[in-house]
């Protein structure tokens, strides 16, 4: 593994989100001065946040999948997440909604779910799921510390023992045709496949190898902390502060001092100079870029991820029966990426994720309110060219329409707290106006992604959902451990080791 040569005791890391958070703590865990500069004045990233009317908004992301990553990294500080936020299970972990009007409870024990889909699909398709789900489990196992978890220095890293392994189990095949090999039922196939969204990609080309995001929502669980998702940054921000960890929040790094080949410093818009043995930089890819004075040489473009739509809603107290987390399926669920991927065009017929944070913490909301998250994956800005500014209010009725017909325990009177399109994504500076950064085809996955060194600059590491592993809460975090590891030299089996007791 490569690492950043010489002096490395005081480190800047620009941005306090997840990823930088997180080589923050196991930075200070190993012994460096760490100084986090966010522009916010808050930290999260975008684990973003508003309160509007009473209500606490989450303006990122609202599923949280195994919260053991975070723990990983409290505990390089030897602390617990748990000492310092309430975590609680989402039982089930979705709820599933079908154009046609049937509904499945997504557990993630097997034998809940085993009976759950025999009382869906029948015996046949319950025993296949739980083969899928043993799949699904030795890929996670498979893949986690060789792929997820490693810093690639070249294609050859690939060559590993894990990659023959990966190989044989099919997860250089395509997602859906290896679910096929397990499930008939089109609609189970959905649920086990939507979260190619996530990575970019429709489930008909993307890699298997990505079906670990289903792993870890289906089988793994899926946890939503008290008091909203900024909790999360919140506690791990604590813990850093407790460790050491110095804070500049109000503050956009504006310049990067370099000597050679080098940086010596990180320069603030108010002009506050910040001197930095090296350097984690989470920024957006156009700042890390713009920053660095870098132009990255690549044989293909980079391709963005779709963007999203998202609405925030206040509503009546609902029924309990709304979950946590809906999934509204539309009929034309292939042509869903086709719209949006393809052609750069809305959903004909949308497909949605209504959650709705009140179920954990009823606090959320003003008294007798429930509060809906409801997101529509659209075209990001580079393949749309769709004007948001004066459309979002149409779209975002076109969309509620879909909720109030397909769910119609959330009732009719909706009032809308906040909306962010891609045009606003865009304004916050993520490229192409997504917030799920550069989508997870072959060409960005792994090595092939845009790497956390960057060539010419020797004490700079990058981390974030656009360099390795990739998009996501879990991999946002690990993407931060694998910055420390490039500035520190210590993989994540000897930093535990050196972790304090806790």
């Amino acid at each position: 593994m490569r690492t950043v040569k010489g002096k490395t005791d005081r480190v800047v890391v620009v941005g306090g989100g997840l990823s930088g958070l997180s080589a923050a703590l196991y930075l200070a865990g190993r012994g460096r001065h760490v100084t986090v500069v966010e522009r916010e004045d808050h930290p999260g990233g975008r684990v973003g946040r508003a309160d509007v009317s009473g209500y606490r908004l989450d303006m990122g992301p609202t599923v949280l999948t195994m919260p053991d990553i975070i723990d990983d990294a409290m505990g390089a500080v030897g602390e617990k997440l748990t000492d310092r936020l309430e975590l609680q299970s989402v039982h089930p972990a979705y709820n599933a909604v079908f154009a046609g009007g049937e509904t499945l409870q997504v557990h993630t024990d097997p034998m809940a779910m085993y009976t759950e889909v025999q009382r869906f699909s029948g015996t046949k398709e319950a025993d296949a799921y739980l083969q899928m789900r043993q799949w699904l489990t030795s890929l996670y196992e498979t893949e986690f510390d060789g792929f997820i978890g490693a810093n690639f220095d070249s294609p050859l890293s690939l060559l590993t023992p894990q990659l023959g392994r990966l190989l044989a189990m099919g997860g250089f095949r395509k997602w859906e045709n290896v679910i096929r090999k397990f499930l008939s039922d089109e609609r189970l196939l959905r649920v086990f496949t939507f979260q190619a969204l996530y990575a970019g990609v429709p489930p008909q080309s993307a890699l298997a190898v990505y079906a670990v995001i289903a792993y870890m929502d289906t089988v793994a669980g899926v946890y939503f902390p008290r008091g909203g998702m900024r909790a999360l940054p919140d506690a791990m921000a604590a813990a850093a502060a407790d460790a050491g960890v110095e804070f500049v929040y109000g503050a956009t790094v504006s310049r990067i001092e370099r000597s050679g080949s080098r940086t010596t410093a990180v320069v603030t818009d108010g002009g506050e100079r910040i001197p930095a043995d090296a350097v984690v930089l989470t920024t957006e890819l156009p700042d890390t870029y713009r920053l660095l004075d870098y132009a990255p040489r690549r044989l293909l473009k980079l391709r963005p991820a779709p963007s999203a739509v998202v609405a925030h809603v206040g509503v009546p107290t609902v029924d309990p029966s709304v979950g946590h987390h809906t999934i509204l399926f539309g009929e034309a669920w292939k042509q869903t990426f086709t719209d949006i991927i393809t052609d750069g065009r809305v959903m004909g017929d949308p497909s949605l994720l209504v959650t709705r944070p009140t179920a954990g913490d009823p606090s959320l909301a003003p008294p007798g309110r429930d509060l809906l998250y409801v997101l529509a994956p659209t075209p990001n800005t580079e393949i749309g060219p769709i004007d948001w500014d004066s459309t979002s209010s149409t779209y975002v009725e076109h969309m509620l329409g879909a909720v109030r017909e397909r769910l119609p325990q959330v009732g009719d009177d909706m009032e809308v707290l906040s909306v962010v399109t891609p045009a606003d994504w865009g304004r916050q500076g993520m490229l192409a106006g997504t917030p799920f950064a550069l989508a997870h085809t072959f060409a960005q996955t792994g090595p092939f992604r845009p790497a956390n060194t960057v060539r010419g600059v020797d004490n700079v590491v990058l981390a974030g959902s656009s360099t390795v592993p990739g998009v996501g809460v879990p991999t946002a975090v690990m993407s931060g451990r694998l910055a420390a590891d490039r500035i520190t030299g210590v993989p994540v089996a000897q930093s535990k080791r050196e972790v304090a007791p806790r």
